[in-house]
């Protein structure tokens, strides 16, 4: 494992166990058997960290909102369970985004947060491809939805996702819920 993996990897999980505020450089460091100031020479700092940590997860959410079916129902479905796969196998990681991404300092917050909105974009287009009936506003309160329910795994607790398939049980819910769209599209105005 090359020092920046190892580094991320230990500093992901410092941060989710005490918070991005409650590990230091040198904790990261020493964690990652190596010393605090040597960290300087591949990261500007935890705030570089945090930011590498964030974006290397939105570069693959993002690349899985990228249409690759001439079947909006089948783009959908596989964004949906790249997204629990990801959720299910990076809890920490989502955990530590919904907790710390207030954290995040320019110029990393401002870059950032155009590569949510463009995120938020993409699963909206994916969301009015698959139900073109539905209007603007309802395709970003379905999104919301959907990837609120996905990013929930990262607080549940383990016993739950040991003794069930949670990735399948999701998307049972949401496939069930996102085709009642299918029969009565919902009108935002009301």
């Amino acid at each position: 494992m090359n020092r920046d993996r190892k580094i991320l990897d230990t500093a992901a999980e410092a941060f989710y166990e005490k918070g991005f505020h409650g590990v230091g450089v040198d904790e990261i460091g020493r964690r990652a058997g190596l010393s605090g100031p040597s960290i300087y020479r591949h990261f500007s700092g935890k705030d570089e960290i945090l930011a590498t940590l964030l974006n290397e997860a939105m570069d693959e959410l993002i690349s899985a909102t990228v249409p690759v079916h001439d079947d909006p129902e089948g783009d959908l479905d596989r964004a949906l369970r790249h997204h629990l796969d990801f959720a299910t196998r990076n809890r920490h990681l989502i955990n530590l985004y919904q907790r710390e991404v207030r954290s995040l300092v320019d110029p990393w917050a401002r870059a950032f947060d155009r590569r949510r909105i463009q995120y938020t974009e993409r699963w909206e287009h994916v969301i009015s491809r698959r139900f073109p009936l539905i209007d603007a506003p309802t395709a970003a309160a379905v999104t919301q939805a959907a990837l609120g329910m996905v990013f929930s795994i990262s607080y549940w607790p383990g016993r739950t996702l040991r003794d069930v398939d949670v990735p399948t049980v999701i998307m049972q819910v949401l496939s069930q819920g996102l085709v009642s769209l299918d029969n009565r599209p919902i009108d935002s105005a009301n």
